[in-house]
């Protein structure tokens, strides 16, 4: 009898598994509030007052953000992005590293693509370019950025995108004409598989895309979706935030990514890595940081090698390609971040 009435064991695993997927990061700000108010009332109002004043600062640059992700997937415009790899191999690496800097793809999300193109045969240094410059800025990010920490700082790490790319797009070329990295993908990774046949279609962009009503419904389901999307991400972060301003040490910060040498900025690229959340998550982060101490060439560097890097990106690179084309993706994305940090302390010194 108890069978009889007892739910299916799968479908109350699958359930649960929906319900913690779609609201893990809603729950973890929960669960942090809760916890805070069960050990101190006073600092859990404040980390509660402190996230949502600063997210209605932020909300402007937000809805900015939104609008423009929306407006790019609505229009059609995103599928522009794989005409830039159309061409000669020093023009597409260019080409790439500047698309790269404006697509809207953070470093998991770009994955998929990144499989489709080198798929299709689409050369290594040019999809290098792009994959480097790609999970730094975007529109939307560059926005957030001048809300969250200066015009002068969001252009640094524009820069730094598009140097990256640049960069690391002309290393794997020069690699390349001396016969290495030229099947990059692993033996299981191919025939079109991996979205490639996003790729492969174009579709027509409809700047004026109201006209159609498909494309209106594109526009506000991405809309909400990217509105949930960040404000989870930025609220958690601001939370945190609140917990390290009341407990981290102000000298702990000093110490570690603080001052004025380099070593600062070294730490801070290795730090990245582990330590990032999310592009958008980790400004208001960083923004901390560096009121506590931590140089704004180290908080560059941080925020460039954690966006190329986070633990989830990494996992996924590993899994497309070989093993000497994931340690060269690694070593140029901690390089680049670290010399985008050095350049930015000495521009600040000037």
């Amino acid at each position: 009898m108890l069978k009889q009435i007892a739910l299916p064991k799968q479908s109350v695993t699958y359930v649960a598994s929906q319900i913690w997927k779609r609201g893990q990061v809603w729950l973890v700000s929960l669960l942090i509030l809760l916890a805070l108010f069960t050990i101190d009332q006073h600092q859990a109002a404040s980390s509660f007052s402190f996230a949502l004043s600063n997210f209605l600062q932020t909300a402007p640059f937000l809805v900015l953000s939104i609008a423009l992700a929306s407006y790019a997937s609505a229009t059609g415009a995103d599928g522009l992005i794989a005409h830039v790899f159309q061409g000669a191999p020093r023009k597409m690496i260019i080409l790439a590293a500047i698309a790269g800097g404006l697509s809207p793809f953070c470093s998991c999300g770009v994955i998929p693509l990144i499989a489709a193109l080198l798929t299709m045969g689409v050369p290594l240094a040019a999809v290098m370019a792009f994959w480097l410059a790609s999970p730094v800025m975007d529109p939307s990010m560059f926005v957030l950025t001048v809300g969250v920490l200066g015009a002068e700082f969001a252009i640094a790490k524009t820069l730094a995108a598009v140097g990256l790319g640049l960069a690391g797009g002309y290393v794997v070329y020069l690699l390349s004409a001396k016969g290495r990295f030229l099947d990059p993908l692993r033996e299981e990774i191919g025939n079109g598989g991996c979205g490639g046949s996003k790729v492969r279609v174009v579709k027509p962009v409809e700047w004026k895309f109201w006209q159609e009503s498909e494309r209106i419904s594109k526009f506000f389901r991405e809309g909400t979706k990217t509105t949930l999307f960040l404000t989870k991400w930025l609220l958690l972060a601001y939370i945190l935030e609140s917990l390290m301003l009341a407990y981290l040490p102000a000298d702990l910060v000093s110490r570690a990514v603080g001052g004025e040498g380099l070593l600062p900025i070294a730490i801070a690229t290795i730090v990245g890595v582990p330590a990032y959340l999310n592009g958008y998550a980790a400004l208001p982060l960083v923004g901390a940081l560096m009121d506590q101490g931590m140089a704004p060439g180290a908080g560059l560097a941080f925020l460039v090698a954690g966006g190329v890097t986070s633990l989830p990106a990494a996992l996924a690179v590993f899994a497309l390609v070989k093993k000497e084309v994931f340690f060269l993706y690694l070593a140029l994305a901690l390089c680049g971040s670290f010399i985008a940090g050095v350049l930015f302390h000495f521009w600040g010194m000037l």
